[in-house]
């Protein structure tokens, strides 16, 4: 027999039997960190960490002293001030709203009160970091956060410790009146003290801020009638109700920024006060008029710029309403008073139960249900906007899964993955059931979707079932090639992503240890060795397959910078024993792999784990000839 070609399709397919994958393409059946370029698979780029400052005061930085986001980074955005020429972004974690400035962290979360004049509220136990705080009628919750300052040091404890900028979690609350924090130091006496003290509340729990992972409902209502017995609370198990986690929208107004916290308030930055100054509440500036106190989401609608909220109060109302649109007056974020001399106004959507996610494009704003999408469409008064239904059972499954590229929206539901490019399509998908099978849905929240234009790329990131973490978060990734209509899967922990654009030069991720990644940048693993394989279909050696066949040798194709190794697999029939040769090593300078192997099909894994690898693959052949039939 002469040499055969192997050439696979790109692409990894996994809702098929391996076997199948080869007779129908054959493609790829399973990866890591790797994509398709022109139809060929190569190692993904690396990744280098950025490090993040921390802070004396609130304008002063300290780059003696990294530092990490507290808690976990659901959504970012970034911008190049034109007042004063800085580069900022904004990061919203589960319980903080950051501002980064030239690698410097300061915190603006707002605040929901301030409490001053406390005197010697603080009560040490000997040998104990914790402190007990005392303050009347606080108002605050476990997992809320405290910013002390003008505190005095006592029993072994610093004044710059207890009036640390970025503040304390509260732990415990002991009582209406008092609650415990922990300053990281022991105290070296069991007294109170701490001199006249003020505390800053950041907002927390009771403003929709705090949770970083969706719990089930167990009371009243949730599950089946006749669950479980009268006066006692549902398994998680047997609920099918979820309380949401914590999640931002931010969005850009000019050079400023304008937050919202899901199922909570608005609120805004200006960036002209500088970054010693916090995000406040849109209803409390000048001029705010009928602003919804508590919204799932917002967007800023583009060209006519209205501030858009999703999931919302309703004007004069209390109590949200999770399918009801409002709008602000153009030009103006604070005023959604609707009357006779602004465009203001409402729109309530019917398909589905709650809004999900939206997203500004270059027509219209792109609205997702947990069922239906819809297209919002600026048409000037009097009704401002018209809306469109464009399809149904294809709503988005999480607050961060559409992405926009060059105005075509790709999203995922719990049912598939779908673009918009003037019509809904589902876009076939070779590793759906794998996917689907694998997400935690109870986690589904947390699914966050990133592009990569100089590859082509749309990836979401998703919580697996291995991992067993009451609070996991995204671990793997499974990415579409819009180019190449090529699908890979893969592990990476990453909780946001977003794509290279304006003074970012590459993409950049945070993990959910909140450290920030620089991608595209090298071919590392933040300079350690990065794990990366992929795994070919079964191939019939010879034509039809009647025959079994001896390999004895395989004439590489890659482009390779130090090596990657080959495994090599054949089967005498799909479901018998898998005998497996080598790993043999292929260098830039391998002309040939000299090796027996004898079956009707075979399969190959091509894989790297050492620092300064990467590799490209192209068409391999192998030398076979017939060798019997049994």
């Amino acid at each position: 027999m002469s040499l055969k070609l192997l050439k696979f399709q790109p692409g990894v397919v996994k809702d098929i039997t391996a076997y199948a994958a080869g007779k129908v393409g054959p493609y790829y059946i399973d990866s890591d960190k790797v994509r398709f370029r022109d139809g060929y698979p190569t190692k993904i780029g690396g990744w280098v960490k950025e490090e993040m400052y921390g802070v004396n005061t609130a304008s002063e930085a300290d780059y003696s002293t990294t530092k990490t986001l507290d808690g976990v980074a659901r959504n970012v955005a970034f911008w190049r001030s034109l007042s004063d020429g800085e580069d900022y972004m904004a990061i919203g974690t589960h319980s903080h709203l950051y501002i980064l400035e030239n690698e410097a962290l300061f915190d603006i979360t707002p605040l929901r009160a301030t409490q001053a004049g406390l005197s010697n509220p603080f009560a040490t136990t000997d040998g104990s970091s914790v402190i007990t705080v005392t303050d009347a009628s606080h108002g605050a919750s476990a997992g809320d956060y405290v910013v002390f300052s003008g505190a005095s040091a006592f029993n072994g404890i610093a004044a710059n410790t207890l009036n640390s900028y970025f503040g304390y979690e509260i732990t415990e609350v002991v009582n209406p009146n008092s609650y415990k924090v922990d300053v990281g130091t022991n105290a070296n006496a069991a007294s109170s003290g701490g001199g006249t003290v003020t505390a800053k509340y950041l907002i927390g729990l009771a403003a929709g801020l705090g949770t970083q992972t969706s719990a089930s409902a167990l009371g009243w209502g949730a599950g089946g009638w006749g669950d479980s017995t009268w006066g006692t609370p549902r398994t998680a198990s047997a609920t099918d109700v979820v309380l949401e986690n914590s999640q931002w929208s931010l969005n850009l107004w000019g050079e400023d920024l304008i937050a919202t916290v899901r199922n909570g308030a608005i609120y805004y930055w200006d960036t002209s006060a500088g970054v010693g100054s916090r995000a406040v509440l849109v209803s409390g500036l000048g001029g705010a008029a009928d602003v919804p106190p508590e919204n799932r989401v917002s967007t800023i609608s583009f060209p006519d710029r209205h501030l858009v909220c999703g999931g919302t109060t309703p004007l004069g109302g209390s109590d949200i309403d999770p399918m009801l649109v409002r709008w602000s007056n153009q030009e103006d974020f604070k005023d959604w008073s609707v009357t006779a001399t602004n465009t203001a106004g409402d729109q309530r959507l019917e398909v589905g139960t709650k809004i999900v996610a939206m997203q500004a494009t270059r027509d219209e704003t792109f609205i997702a249900t947990d069922d239906a999408i819809y297209g919002m469409n600026f048409i000037g008064p009097p009704f401002t906007f018209s809306f469109r239904l464009l399809g149904t059972i294809c709503g988005a499954i999480s607050k961060n899964c559409m992405a926009n590229v060059d105005g075509d929206i790709f999203w995922m539901s719990d049912r598939g993955f779908f673009f918009y490019d003037g019509s809904v399509k589902e876009i076939p998908c070779p590793v759906l059931h794998f996917v689907l099978d694998r997400v935690q849905l109870n986690k589904s929240e947390k699914i966050f979707v990133g592009t990569n234009k100089e590859f082509n790329e749309v990836a979401w990131y998703y919580v697996s079932t291995s991992n067993t973490d009451p609070d996991a978060e995204p671990d793997s990734y499974v990415t579409y090639n819009y180019r190449d209509a090529a699908w890979t899967v893969g592990t990476l922990d990453r909780t946001v992503w977003a794509d290279s654009s304006g003074f970012r030069q590459v993409p950049f991720a945070f993990s959910k240890e909140g450290e920030l990644y620089e991608h595209e940048t090298g071919v590392d693993d933040d300079g350690s060795a990065m794990t990366a394989f992929i795994t070919t279909s079964d191939v019939e050696i010879s034509e039809t397959g009647d025959s079994l066949a001896m390999v004895d040798k395989i004439i590489p194709d890659a482009v390779v910078s130090g090596s990657i190794n080959m495994t090599v697999e054949t089967q005498k029939y799909p479901n018998s024993t898998v005998i497996s040769k080598g790993p043999f090593t292929i260098s830039q300078n391998s002309n040939k792999i000299s090796m027996r192997a004898r079956g009707r099909q075979m399969s190959f894994k091509f894989e790297s784990s050492a620092v300064g690898d990467d590799w490209r693959l192209g068409d391999f052949r192998i030398n076979a000839r017939t060798d019997g039939i049994r």
